[in-house]
């Protein structure tokens, strides 16, 4: 019997299966604050106290990795990181702040279960990534190792790239990007350790390469730390011919500097 394709059975069916379970509830229950469950109006949704806590990110911002300024220093400023270090991807943009107040709105999508967000998350990152996506020719999701994704069951980066590549009418390819290895948990690691971590783990799907060149791809994941992991993507498909690498996560964590 021929298999089922990956992205459908990893990815499409997890997220059919959660929407039927969620049609479901909502006929029998009211529905929830994605992040304090409170009654809300409308499915998929914060409640108006939930809204307020949660720090959503605006110009001015560095063009390059999105860092945001605490003053407006001109148009097409760059961060002093980027400009002593330019990193791989041409332009990085985010929706949140990653912080007390948005970490179980996160966590609960990644790691709970909880994909009836996965809409409400798409618009705002289409809303925050508007001017990568104008231009992008192909949605690319950061990818996990495959033990991992079995342990999961779905990829949050996939769902969000899916979600958004429908939303904008825009090419997703799910499985181009390969995690060849599996790497430690990146949560307690430092900037230089999470480098180290994931040099080399990520490669392209076999002939992958082929209809990469001179196209502008946007990396999705879900939230942007060091870097480290989307730089190392982005080295892969700058490799491969990729004209313009952009990177849209829904939360980056801000450290001071």
């Amino acid at each position: 019997m021929p298999q089922t394709p990956f992205f459908l059975r990893e990815i499409v069916l997890p997220v059919m299966l959660a929407r039927l379970g969620r049609l479901v509830l909502d006929a029998v229950l009211p529905p929830l604050c994605l992040k304090c469950q409170a009654i809300v109006a409308e499915p998929g949704t914060l409640c108006p106290q939930c809204w307020q806590q949660i720090t959503f990110l605006a110009p001015p911002f560095c063009v390059r990795c999105g860092r945001p300024f605490e003053f407006d220093p001109g148009p097409a400023a760059c961060c002093g990181a980027c400009l002593c270090t330019p990193p791989v991807y041409d332009c990085a943009r985010a929706v949140l702040r990653y912080d007390e107040a948005s970490r179980p709105l996160i966590l609960s999508f990644k790691h709970g279960d909880r994909l009836e967000g996965t809409a409400a998350f798409a618009h705002w990152m289409a809303r925050a990534g508007a001017d990568l996506l104008d231009k992008a020719d192909l949605l690319v999701p950061v990818p996990l190792h495959r033990w991992r994704l079995a342990r999961r069951r779905y990829n949050q980066a996939a769902l969000l790239a899916l979600a958004l590549g429908r939303r904008c009418g825009i090419a997703v390819a799910p499985d181009l990007l390969r995690r060849r290895r599996s790497t430690p948990s990146q949560g307690h690691l430092g900037p230089e350790a999470r480098r180290q971590n994931v040099a080399g783990a990520f490669t392209l799907a076999r002939n992958g390469a082929s209809g990469l060149a001179g196209q502008r791809v946007v990396l999705i994941d879900d939230v942007l730390t060091t870097g480290a992991t989307v730089e190392e993507c982005a080295r892969v498909l700058r490799r491969s011919g990729a004209a313009e690498i952009g990177i849209l996560t829904l939360a980056r964590v801000l450290r001071e500097t």
